[in-house]
C-alpha cells in the first residue's frame, strides 16, 4: 500500500450558497468561509472542497459556469478568494475546487459566439446537429427531465445539453476544448489550489454518432455518454498536461461506474485520477436507479456494495467514502433515524464511513447530525431538478401530486442545501436577513453553538473520529475483512495494517441486536477506541443497543 497525503486526509465539503452569509443578502459568501475557518480547523479536517464559486447565472446553482476564471459576484471577488486560500494554507488546510467541464453555461462567451456566428470556431466547442423528421436529432433525455436537445434561437440546428437547457455540453472531440480546460486548471493551480473534484467527468467522451436509444420516448442515453470511447485518453492527457507536476488531489464524480471501471480510472499505474465518487450505494433505495421511485434499502445490499468496493479497489486504487453531499438527502434521514435516535444513528454512520479504507468526505452540517428539510409545499423548493420533476411527473405523466411531493420530500437535492445551522437564532446564524432558501426549523436544537461544548454531541464525536484516524494508520490503510456477513441487522468487519487490528461492530437499526463473533476472531485484550454508548463490553456473543457503534483496537 503506497501512502499519500490525500489518502490520509479528511475532506469537508462546503456548499457556498448555504454556508455563511456576511453581507446580509441571504447568500453565503467567501468572507463567510474565511470567518469559519477556525471552526473547520478545530473540527480536524484537512481539505475543503468548494462547490462551484465561479461566475454563473445560477440556473443550476453554480454548475452552469459563464466565466471559469472569475468569482460569482454573490460570493465576493478574486481578492476575497486570494485571502481565503492564504488563510486556509496558514492554518494547514488545503483547498479542492469543483471542476465543471462536461458543460458550460449558455451565457459563456464560447456558446454565445457559437449561436451568433455560424462560421465561428466556437461552434465546434459544442454539439450542434440537424433535427430528424421534424424533431430532435435523437431521443436522448436530459438528467433533469425532457429532451436533451433544444433548438438554437437563430438557426435550424439543435444543441445538446445533458442537464438544463442552460448547460450546453462541451465537445471534447475538439482538441481546442482540451486546451481551454487546461488553461483554466493552470489558472487555479497558480492560485495555489490543492486539488480538483471533477463534475460528471466520465461524460466527456460521447459515442460520436450520438445514436438513438432503443424504444419510444425520451430516454437517458447512459450507454452512449458514460465511460465513452476516449475518456481514458482524455484523462491521461489531462494528467500529463496539468496534474503530473503537482501533488494534487483528484476525485471524479462518475455516474454508471462499477468497480472494474473504477479501477481503470484510479489505478496508480494508469495515471488518471486518485479516486471516483460512485453512485452505486446511492441507488440502494431506488427502483431501477430512478431516485424519484423509492424502496426501502437493505443492510445486506449496503454491506455487499461497500464490501465489493473495499475488496476490488484494495490494490493500487483508492476509495472515496461518502453517504451524503449537495446532490443527496441528509444521511441521518436516509440511512439512520432523524427522530428518536438521531444522535446515535448520526454517530453510527460516521463510524462506518471513517473506519473503511478510503478518504472520508464530510458534507457541511453532517458533523452536527443535520436532517432533511422540513418543507411542506413546492414553493419552498429552489432546485431546478426538483421543480422540473414535479412539472413533468404531474403535468405530463399525470402522476398523483401527493405521491410526487412525498418523493420530493424524501429525495430532493434541497434537503442538503438548507443553510448551515450555526446557532439557535432566527436564521441559524447564517444570515441577518431572509436566506435564499429556508432554514430548517430544527436549527433551534441542532446547531454548532449548542454542540460545541457538549462532550456527548455529534460534533464532539466527529472530532474524536477524525483525531483517531490521524493517529491510527490502520483506520486509513488497513485491509477490510467482513464478518457475520449474513446477519440482517449488524455489520461487523476487521481492519489490519502493520500488526495493528480494528474490530468494528455496527447495529444499523432501532432494535437491540445480538451477534455472535466467529471463534477465530480474537477478542482478548481489546481496547475500545470509540463508541456511541457508555459501558461497552466486548464478548463473544454481544448485544448491540439501537444504532450502537463500537470500534475495538488490538
Amino acid at each position: 500500500m503506497k501512502e499519500a497525503w490525500w489518502k490520509e486526509a479528511v475532506v469537508y465539503q462546503i456548499y457556498p450558497r448555504s454556508f455563511q452569509d456576511t453581507n446580509g443578502d441571504g447568500v453565503g459568501d467567501l468572507r463567510g468561509m474565511i470567518r469559519r475557518l477556525d471552526y473547520l480547523k478545530q473540527l480536524g479536517v484537512d481539505v475543503i472542497w468548494l462547490s462551484p464559486i465561479y461566475q454563473s447565472p445560477n440556473y443550476d446553482n453554480g454548475y452552469d459556469i459563464s466565466d471559469y476564471c472569475a468569482i460569482m459576484q454573490e460570493f465576493g471577488d478574486m481578492a476575497d478568494f486570494d485571502e481565503l486560500i492564504m488563510q486556509m494554507h496558514r492554518r494547514g488546510l488545503k483547498l479542492m475546487m469543483d471542476l465543471v467541464v462536461n458543460h458550460t453555461s449558455s451565457e459563456h462567451p464560447w456558446f454565445k459566439a457559437a449561436l451568433t456566428e455560424r462560421t465561428s470556431s466556437y461552434r465546434d466547442y459544442y454539439f450542434f446537429r440537424k433535427g430528424k423528421n421534424g424533431r430532435e436529432p435523437n431521443n436522448w433525455a436530459g438528467h433533469f427531465g425532457y429532451s436533451a436537445w433544444d433548438q438554437e434561437p437563430y438557426g435550424d440546428e439543435y444543441f445538446l445539453h445533458l442537464y438544463t437547457d442552460k448547460q450546453p455540453d462541451l465537445n471534447w472531440e475538439n482538441p481546442e476544448v482540451h486546451e481551454e480546460v487546461y488553461r483554466i486548471m493552470d489558472f487555479w493551480k497558480r492560485k495555489g489550489v490543492d486539488g480538483f473534484r471533477m463534475d460528471v467527468i466520465n461524460y466527456i467522451s460521447k459515442v460520436p454518432s450520438l445514436p438513438d436509444m432503443p424504444g419510444e420516448g425520451y430516454q437517458l442515453p447512459t450507454p452512449y455518454i458514460a465511460n465513452g470511447p476516449r475518456v481514458h485518453e482524455y484523462l491521461q492527457e489531462m494528467n500529463r498536461r496539468v496534474l503530473a507536476d503537482a501533488n494534487l488531489m483528484t476525485v471524479g464524480e462518475m455516474v454508471s461506474v462499477d468497480t472494474h471501471t473504477a479501477r481503470l480510472y484510479t489505478h496508480e499505474e494508469r495515471h488518471e485520477l486518485n479516486m471516483v465518487f460512485t453512485f452505486e450505494h446511492m441507488y440502494l433505495d431506488c427502483v431501477d436507479e430512478d431516485k424519484w421511485r423509492t424502496r426501502p434499502w437493505k443492510l445486506s445490499e449496503l454491506k455487499e456494495c461497500f464490501g465489493r468496493w473495499q475488496r476490488d479497489l484494495s490494490d493500487g486504487c483508492w476509495n472515496s467514502l461518502y453517504l451524503n453531499n449537495h446532490d443527496q438527502p441528509r444521511m441521518v434521514s436516509r440511512f439512520g433515524d432523524d427522530q428518536r435516535y438521531r444522535v446515535q444513528s448520526a454517530k453510527l454512520l460516521a463510524t462506518f464511513l471513517h473506519t473503511l479504507q478510503g478518504t472520508p468526505f464530510i458534507y457541511q452540517g453532517e458533523e452536527l447530525g443535520m436532517t432533511n428539510a422540513d418543507f411542506t409545499s413546492l414553493e419552498q423548493y429552489r432546485d431546478v431538478d426538483t421543480l422540473n420533476h414535479f412539472d413533468e411527473a404531474v403535468r405530463i405523466q399525470q402522476q398523483n401530486p401527493d405521491e410526487v411531493m412525498a418523493a420530493i420530500r424524501w429525495k430532493s437535492r434541497d434537503n442538503a442545501r438548507t443553510p448551515m445551522q450555526w446557532d439557535a437564532s432566527a436564521n441559524a446564524g447564517f444570515t441577518t436577513r431572509t436566506p435564499w432558501i429556508a432554514v430548517n426549523a430544527n436549527h433551534v436544537q441542532i446547531n454548532v453553538e449548542s454542540e460545541q461544548n457538549d462532550p456527548q454531541s455529534v460534533l464532539a464525536y466527529y472530532k474524536l473520529l477524525i483525531w483517531l484516524r490521524k493517529r491510527h494508520k490502520v483506520m486509513v490503510y488497513g485491509d477490510y475483512q467482513p464478518l457475520c456477513i449474513a446477519h440482517p441487522r449488524v455489520h461487523v468487519y476487521e481492519r489490519r495494517y502493520e500488526g495493528k487490528r480494528l474490530l468494528v461492530l455496527l447495529n444499523f437499526f432501532a432494535e437491540t441486536a445480538k451477534v455472535t463473533l466467529p471463534e477465530n476472531v480474537d477478542i482478548d485484550g481489546g481496547t475500545l477506541l470509540i463508541g456511541n454508548y457508555d459501558n461497552a463490553m466486548l464478548t463473544r456473543s454481544i448485544s448491540l443497543r439501537p444504532y450502537e457503534a463500537q470500534v475495538w483496537s488490538f
